[in-house]
C-alpha cells in the first residue's frame, strides 16, 4: 500500500486505524489445530504460534514461501562521544559486505528461504549528535520513515527487519529510557563490547540526551526524532507498512525493539503482528520483551544485530506453519480421536 508520509501528524492518525487480524482464518486455524494428529497442546507454542500466523496471513490453512528480510543502515552523531568499540566507517563497510553476500544474515536469510534488502541511509550525514540538538529535523525524520514503508514487499508473508549503524545500542538505550523510565543505567549495555569506561561514556551520553530533551519526551515521535536515528526511524516505517499490509513481523534484537516501542507507545495493540524472534545478549533487551509482552522465540545470546536473532527464527516459524497447515487431522488419518 502505498503512502506518502506528508507529516507526523498523519502517522499519528494511521495509527488510530490500524487493521486487526483475519477473525475468519483464526477461527479456522484453532479449529483445524484441535483437529491434528497429536494429543492437544503437544506442540507447546508452536500451536498457538501457527494460529498467530494464519490470522495475520489471512488463511486458515497458510503457507510460509516468502519471508523478507530488510537491513537499514545509518550513522550516530554521536558516534563522536566514543561510545562504540568500532568507528562509524565500518558501517558502510558492512553494507558492503552485505550487500556483496559475506555477512551472517546473507547466510540465515539463504538458510530459510528468504528476500534480503540492504537500505543504506544517508550513510554520509549522520544524525546530529543527541546531546546537543535533536538527533533528525522533521523532514530528515519524515524520510527515513518513508524509506522504511516502502521497503516492505507487498508479495512478502513475512518481515523481519534488522539494522547495521555504530552507536546504535546508545541510540536505542536513550530511546527505551525516555519511553519506559529507569534511567540511563537500566537500558544501556556494553554493545560492540565496550569495556567498562566505555560503559561509563554511554550512560553519561544518554543521560546528557534525556536532560536534553526531556520537555518534549512525552511524545514518542518526539522520542523518535530527538534521540533515534535513521536506521532505527525506517525500522519503525517498515512495522506499520507491514500491519497496514497485514504482513506478520518477526523482531530483532534491542535495537529493533527500540523501534518497535515507539509504537507500542502510541498504541498498545499496534505490535500485535509482531513477535519477538529472540532475546539477544544485550543486557536490557529481556526488560523491553517484557514490557512489550513479547515473549522470543529463541535465546541464544546473540548480540551480531543485522536480523539475525530474526531470521534465525523464521526457521521456527516456518515449522509451526507447517505443522498446523501439513499434518492430517484425525478424520483425515483414520485415527481415533479420544
Amino acid at each position: 500500500m502505498s503512502i506518502k508520509l506528508s507529516s507526523l501528524s498523519q502517522l499519528r492518525d494511521l495509527m488510530s486505524s490500524l487493521p486487526g487480524p483475519d477473525k475468519d482464518a483464526l477461527s479456522a486455524a484453532s479449529a483445524r489445530n484441535s483437529q491434528l494428529t497429536k494429543p492437544q497442546g503437544a506442540l507447546g507454542d508452536l500451536e498457538e504460534l501457527a494460529i498467530w500466523y494464519a490470522s495475520w496471513s489471512g488463511n486458515g490453512r497458510p503457507n510460509l514461501n516468502a519471508p523478507h528480510v530488510i537491513i537499514f543502515a545509518g550513522n550516530h552523531g554521536v558516534a563522536s562521544a566514543g561510545i562504540s568499540a568500532f568507528p562509524p566507517e565500518v558501517t558502510e563497510q558492512m553494507v558492503y559486505n552485505f550487500q556483496a553476500g559475506g555477512a551472517a544474515i546473507n547466510q540465515l536469510s539463504r538458510a530459510f528461504g528468504a528476500k534480503l534488502d540492504v537500505f543504506p541511509l544517508q550513510l554520509n550525514k549522520p544524525t546530529a549528535n543527541f546531546t546537543e540538538a535533536l538527533a533528525m529535523s522533521e523532514p530528515e525524520l519524515l524520510a527515513a520513515l518513508q524509506v522504511g514503508w516502502d521497503s516492505v514487499d507487498p508479495d512478502a508473508d513475512l518481515l523481519v527487519t534488522g539494522e547495521m549503524g555504530i552507536g546504535n545500542t546508545t541510540s536505542a538505550a536513550a530511546i527505551a529510557a525516555a519511553l519506559f523510565g529507569g534511567g540511563a543505567e537500566t537500558w544501556v549495555g556494553r554493545g560492540t563490547g565496550v569495556d567498562d569506561v566505555g560503559l561509563k561514556i554511554k550512560v553519561d551520553v544518554v543521560e546528557a540526551g534525556l536532560a536534553r530533551h526531556s520537555s518534549i519526551l512525552s511524545d514518542p515521535l518526539a522520542v523518535l526524532q530527538a534521540l533515534g536515528g535513521h536506521e532505527i526511524a525506517a525500522m519503525v516505517g517498515a512495522i506499520v507498512s507491514a500491519r497496514i499490509q497485514s504482513v506478520p513481523v518477526l523482531l530483532d534484537g534491542f535495537i529493533c525493539s527500540a523501534a518497535a516501542a515507539v509504537l507500542f507507545s502510541m498504541s498498545p495493540d499496534a505490535l500485535d503482528h509482531t513477535r519477538a524472534g529472540h532475546v539477544s545478549a544485550e543486557g536490557a533487551h529481556a526488560k523491553m520483551l517484557t514490557i512489550l509482552g513479547k515473549k522470543p522465540l529463541l535465546s541464544l545470546d546473540l548480540r551480531l544485530g543485522e536480523g539475525s536473532g530474526g531470521a534465525l527464527a523464521i526457521g521456527v516459524l516456518q515449522g509451526a506453519v507447517a505443522c498446523l497447515s501439513g499434518m492430517a487431522t484425525f478424520a483425515e488419518a483414520g485415527v481415533s480421536d479420544a
